[in-house]
């Protein structure tokens, strides 16, 4: 008699979160010593914190500080490593130094990664650590990121993307593991909210951290100030939308606003979407509306 022979699809063979997990510690307690970039969003955090699980003392997070990194990033930030009592250290890049920066074209975030890991690399080598690491997930490889390939040309490691894990789960562990930004909203750097070919200043970068935490002082979660001139093209998240709508907010917002520096305010009835200033991009060629997701 011939035997049974069981076929399931995919899902049946799939990992879960939790086995991705132990593959995921388990391959970084393999490393002698690593740094981890940290920028405060739930997918850095999350591996800062297996890599001091893993590791320990031999586990570094490092957060870098420009103009485009606003206070509040640095703040979770601070209440994240105090909290866990990880390894920490900030540290300064100069990505505004660099005129290919500052000229905002579609792979502004080439010229970023490529400081930040080069600042890395050096932090590396003089303090004996012997990798560099980075939060990049399973959804990141959906679309092409300039800040990866220059993750690719340091040879920085992407232990969350090698284990398989995708940001649901990743939100989904941080959760069980108890960490504060677990549900921490989308994050990205200031200059994310200017459109390409605007140059990158510090004083556009500042005008948008005070619009944007002008909208968090009123209570707003997930949003975006996209900068165009002086007028501030507000992002609503769709629950937050009607709260936004409201009569009474709408003025409150438009006060604040102007009250940060804009001379003019719209609310984009569109709401909150990662990437919207890459709409305005060619749908060919490596400018592509997938140069920048994430924004």
């Amino acid at each position: 008699m011939r035997k049974l022979i069981h076929i399931g699809n995919a899902e049946d063979a799939a990992p879960s979160a939790e086995e991705k997990e132990k593959l995921l510690l388990a391959r970084l307690a393999e490393i002698p010593s690593l740094i981890v970039a940290l920028s405060g969003g739930a997918d850095s955090a999350y591996l800062a914190w297996a890599a001091h699980a893993a590791l320990g003392a031999r586990a570094f997070s490092v957060t870098a500080r420009s103009p485009s990194y606003s206070a509040h990033d640095r703040a979770i930030v601070e209440e994240f490593v105090s909290k866990l009592r990880l390894r920490h250290e900030f540290i300064e890049t100069h990505e505004m130094d660099n005129p290919a920066y500052r000229a905002n074209a579609a792979d502004r975030c080439y010229f970023c990664k490529d400081e930040l890991f080069s600042a890395l690399d050096e932090l590396a080598r003089a303090r004996g650590f012997a990798a560099v690491a980075y939060g990049v997930n399973a959804d990141d490889t959906l679309d092409f990121r300039p800040g990866h390939r220059a993750a690719t040309e340091h040879q920085v490691l992407a232990p969350l993307l090698d284990a398989g894990l995708s940001k649901a789960e990743i939100r989904l562990l941080s959760h069980r593991a108890g960490l504060p930004t677990w549900d921490r909203p989308a994050s990205a750097c200031l200059a994310s909210r200017l459109p390409y070919g605007t140059e990158v200043t510090s004083g556009r970068l500042g005008l948008v951290e005070r619009g944007e935490a002008a909208l968090r002082a009123l209570g707003f979660r997930q949003f975006r100030v996209r900068l165009h001139d002086k007028l501030a093209r507000v992002e609503i998240s769709p629950d937050e939308m009607p709260r936004a709508l409201a009569p009474e907010m709408a003025a409150a917002m438009a006060e604040r606003l102007k009250a940060a520096g804009f001379t003019y305010v719209a609310l984009d009835l569109e709401g909150y979407r990662q990437g919207s200033l890459n709409e305005t991009l060619s749908p060919v060629g490596p400018r592509s509306v997938k140069a920048a997701r994430g924004t």
